[in-house]
């Protein structure tokens, strides 16, 4: 077992970790940094549990070594909120009541922010798409949508 040192950004902050070179990105992220957020739903890249992003690409940690996470920077639920303030996508999923257990929820808000990131202004078939890689088992989707349409609309307006 080789550990490799590994220095890069995550949620804006330099982080340097060691970790085994067969550790996902995933379970740095949980184990070695304590960023509990992303969650291990299926271990295979089809749930979006575990969705952060890594330069702005919106990506499955549960897929990606630790160590290709070098010079890298991730973004993961916990860097959202601003301080106490939630972002947007955040009151309005409560708002909303688009969620539940909450394991589904920190990768669908990566997501969607990532979206809304790059299309300020989707229709709803454009949320519906993007967060196909997301799935929920205790929701369904409509709430869902909605707490993300409400959320580009509002910040639409804030801008």
């Amino acid at each position: 077992m080789s550990s490799i040192h590994v220095t890069t950004q995550v949620n804006g902050d330099a982080v340097e970790f060691l970790c085994d070179t067969r550790e996902t990105l995933l379970d740095v992220l949980r184990d070695r940094l304590d960023l509990t957020g992303a969650k291990e739903g299926c271990g295979t890249g089809d749930c979006g549990a575990c969705s952060v992003t890594v330069n702005g690409r919106l990506v499955c940690s549960c897929l990606m070594l630790g160590v290709e996470a070098e010079g890298k920077a991730i973004e993961t639920v916990e860097g959202i909120a601003k301080g106490e303030d939630l972002h947007p996508l955040q009151r309005k999923f409560i708002e909303h009541a688009a969620l539940q257990c909450g394991i589904c929820t920190p990768g669908i808000l990566i997501a969607a922010r990532n979206l809304l990131e790059r299309n300020p202004d989707p229709t709803e078939t454009e949320v519906r798409y993007w967060l196909a890689g997301n799935l929920c088992r205790c929701t369904g989707y409509d709430k869902i949508v909605r707490a993300v349409m409400d959320a580009a609309e509002e910040m639409r307006e804030a801008s």
